[in-house]
């Protein structure tokens, strides 16, 4: 929300709101902390990757990228995901390449295409770690579990958008926070999303943050067939489609391979129907990659998908594959 980047006169107004939010925060924290609520830990390390903002920060570009990292230092991990959006959400649920993305929700099923992981979507995500275990895996990483107090960790990932940051600094509804800015000072990880290919406007990295981008290289088209460099649309209008936090920062990468833009902005996890894509003019469609999981079925050739990839410092992934070791040595 717009109102969220300011503390103008609406985020005031909902400011006494927000102090009851944080206070049932502050709450049930201390409750864990106590351990008058139980948290559960699989037997094997846990790494956490969340925020303590809504909307998109790029969690799930740095849980595939994550993933696909343990795999190829020879580990086998399994993911750990709510699968928000998806139907019958109290339904556990194994997810696969195959799996219907309305069924499990569309970032698991993006992860699952990415990286063929283990993947189990439970609202109760101490109950899905559990289960990975039982299915051999020897790392549990949860996207977006950072306020999922209930499984127990030995690592957390803190996302931070680079553009919008914390926003007001203020708790929901008055702000973008779930949670304290000081909480996120907790986390062994901070990692800043400073967007993809040419994005401006970003601070960069501060102090103890890591550096990410997003970067995409080229289109697929989502009905099959030979991929196009992104460069290759230079100087063309497209319908560009995003369902995602920050649809902007879709809009502003395609910008800057010099594709002139029609914006068509969705909610985050939106539903695609025939309806949506009635845009009153025949150009090709460009979409985000977590969109065109769910558009299979409703796709024309001109459709493409817009892949993107993590890109982190290769210190980062020494310095967590450190402290992974140390966990597994631990336990």
């Amino acid at each position: 929300m717009k109102f969220w980047t300011r503390r103008g006169a609406i985020a005031w107004l909902l400011w006494p709101v927000s102090l009851l939010f944080g206070a049932m925060v502050f709450v049930r924290r201390t409750l864990y902390f106590l351990r008058i609520l139980k948290s559960e830990h699989p037997g094997i390390p846990v790494i956490v990757v969340g925020n303590i903002s809504v909307g998109g920060t790029g969690k799930t570009p740095l849980t595939i990228a994550l993933v696909q990292r343990l795999q190829a230092e020879g580990f086998a991990p399994g993911v750990a995901s709510r699968g928000y959006g998806r139907e019958e959400p109290s339904q556990p649920r194994w997810v696969d390449r195959e799996s219907n993305p309305a069924k499990v929700g569309d970032e698991p099923a993006l992860i699952a295409h990415h990286t063929g992981a283990k993947l189990r979507v439970d609202r109760d995500r101490a109950a899905a770690a559990k289960t990975l275990v039982k299915a051999g895996c020897n790392v549990v990483v949860c996207d977006d579990g950072l306020q999922h107090y209930r499984l127990a960790r030995d690592i957390e990932i803190e996302v931070i958008d680079g553009r919008c940051r914390y926003g007001n600094a203020l708790r929901l509804p008055a702000g973008p926070l779930r949670e304290p800015v000081e909480r996120a000072q907790r986390c062994d990880f901070r990692v800043v999303n400073l967007g993809g290919n040419g994005s401006q406007g970003s601070a960069g990295a501060g102090f103890g943050e890591w550096p990410m981008r997003l970067l995409a290289e080229h289109a697929l088209p989502i009905t099959g067939g030979r991929s196009r460099l992104l460069s290759s649309f230079a100087g063309q209008r497209v319908h560009a489609v995003a369902g995602i936090g920050d649809p902007e920062r879709f809009f502003t990468m395609l910008r800057a391979f010099g594709i002139a833009v029609v914006p068509h902005a969705f909610s985050d996890h939106h539903h695609y129907s025939a309806a949506d894509f009635e845009f009153g003019s025949r150009l090709p469609v460009l979409m985000t990659e977590k969109d065109a999981v769910k558009c299979a079925d409703l796709a024309r050739d001109d459709y493409f998908s817009v892949p993107v990839r993590a890109e982190l410092p290769e210190a980062f992934w020494v310095a967590l594959l450190d402290k992974l070791h140390a966990a597994k040595g631990a336990g």
